[in-house]
């Protein structure tokens, strides 16, 4: 499953676009990470909800150009024996996030950590210079 997310966008056409989207056909055995992106600062900062993942054998963070994508793949087994009976439950699916820079990274302003099932990666500088600029509108004569 692949998700693109766009921060601090049109708050109204990002929910839509995100809450109104048709499951793609056989996307099922996919899963996307809820993911929290924050601008602090000059920088981005996005969270990425991966319990049970390992994270240096089944995570990859890059960075293409203007765009910070996190893949992975989920591998989770767990088999339980209790009053006779045997549960297993197996979760497993891979997972694509996209986060849409407002200018080209530099991949050594980019780093990431894993704590207590939280992937942590930070953007540094990516909003630097990028204030927004006022454009007076004229009225049509």
């Amino acid at each position: 499953m692949s998700t693109t997310l766009v921060p601090f966008a049109d708050v109204d056409r990002l929910f839509r676009t995100f809450w109104d989207a048709p499951v793609a056909a056989g996307s099922v055995k996919g899963f996307a990470p809820a993911a929290d992106l924050a601008r602090e600062g000059d920088d981005l900062v996005a969270r990425f909800d991966l319990p049970g993942v390992d994270p240096e054998k089944d995570v990859t963070v890059e960075v293409e150009g203007r765009k910070l994508v996190v893949r992975g793949e989920r591998h989770d087994t767990r088999d339980e024996n209790a009053n006779g009976r045997r549960v297993r439950e197996v979760r497993y699916g891979s997972f694509r996030r996209t986060v849409a820079l407002p200018v080209a990274a530099d991949p050594s302003a980019v780093s990431a950590s894993y704590d207590a099932g939280v992937l942590t990666v930070t953007v540094a500088g990516v909003y630097a210079g990028t204030s927004p600029t006022r454009i007076e509108v004229q009225r049509a004569a």
